[in-house]
């Protein structure tokens, strides 16, 4: 299982671009396998990425993830073959769908028929990204044409999918699927089974599973679980974040995050490999000022 470090998080100096370049060549030279930035409110992920892929050799750099609705596909897909063409083709497109309250109550789109939405968009997306022509003519696009980028081959897609119809999709039209807030249990039993299904029956290659959790390495469980609690509240209002914790049995946040001492975390790492999880995407909980570096170590010991 691969192990990657999310970033882009901090509010502070260290979420600005000179730090986040900073941090992504800290990454590269302790050997991690990838970073993933998330595409909210700050700073455009896949600029950022692009930046730091400039100074960078190996790391792989992703989105997690980039929403679609506001994004034509063909937008997306010339930005995303831009950004991997700049660096080399290290870029991994992530997309979802975001949430309801995002694209209508603050962006004034609509959100209806999300699955259809992402099936067309896929449609469009999907092609260009392969760098070949469109033609489709659906009831939300209508694209015919093509991109005129060919200093990278492909660049491969991860869908943010947790609910079956999205799992579907994800199976049968792109490279796999990037999770957040959806504890092992469930990956196990819904995850996993239903992306893999939909793959084989698409006759497409295994999927890649990106699984994000937040994680810290401490002694002090109540300061962490009173922290986690706190800062990653928003999650269990989410509708289609609430139904993977319900399907976990989990009231919020902290009760899929890892957080303990080696044995707990290396127990939980464990778990995530054998059932499957191809790359860990490691939330790292900035309890004091000594987790980050930590955390950072623990994971690097995983390599």
């Amino acid at each position: 299982m691969r192990i990657g470090v999310t970033t882009g998080a901090s509010a502070g100096a260290e979420g600005q671009i000179e730090g986040l370049v900073k941090e992504a060549k800290h990454l590269e030279a302790r050997g991690f396998h990838s970073t993933w930035m998330a595409n909210i409110f700050g700073l455009d992920a896949m600029s950022v990425q692009g930046l730091i892929g400039r100074e960078t050799e190996r790391i792989e750099l992703g989105t997690a993830v980039v929403p679609t609705y506001p994004r034509h596909p063909f937008a997306m897909a010339q930005q995303a073959r831009t950004t991997a063409a700049a660096i080399g083709g290290r870029f991994v497109l992530g997309i979802g769908l975001s949430h309801q309250v995002i694209i209508e109550d603050i962006m004034g789109l609509s959100y209806s028929k999300p699955a259809r939405h992402m099936r067309e968009y896929m449609s469009v997306l999907e092609p260009l990204m392969r760098g070949e022509s469109v033609a489709f003519d659906g009831q939300e696009y209508r694209v015919n044409g093509a991109l005129e980028i060919n200093e990278v081959a492909q660049v491969p897609i991860l869908i943010a999918a947790l609910g079956d119809q999205m799992l579907k999709i994800a199976g049968e039209t792109s490279g796999g699927t990037i999770l957040w807030m959806t504890g092992p249990s469930t990956i196990e039993s819904h995850i996993i089974p239903k992306l893999k299904a939909a793959t084989s029956e698409a006759g497409r290659p295994d999927p890649r599973v990106v699984a994000g959790f937040p994680i810290v390495l401490t002694e002090n469980l109540e300061h962490a679980h009173k922290y986690i609690s706190k800062s990653l509240a928003v999650y269990k209002q989410l509708p289609s974040y609430r139904a993977m914790l319900d399907k976990e049995g989990a009231s919020g946040a902290v009760d899929v995050a890892i957080a303990g001492d080696e044995k707990v975390l290396d127990a939980a790492l464990d778990r995530l490999s054998e059932i499957g999880v191809t790359d860990f995407n490691a939330a790292i909980m900035p309890l004091d000022k000594e987790a980050t570096e930590r955390t950072l170590q623990y994971l690097e010991s995983r390599l």
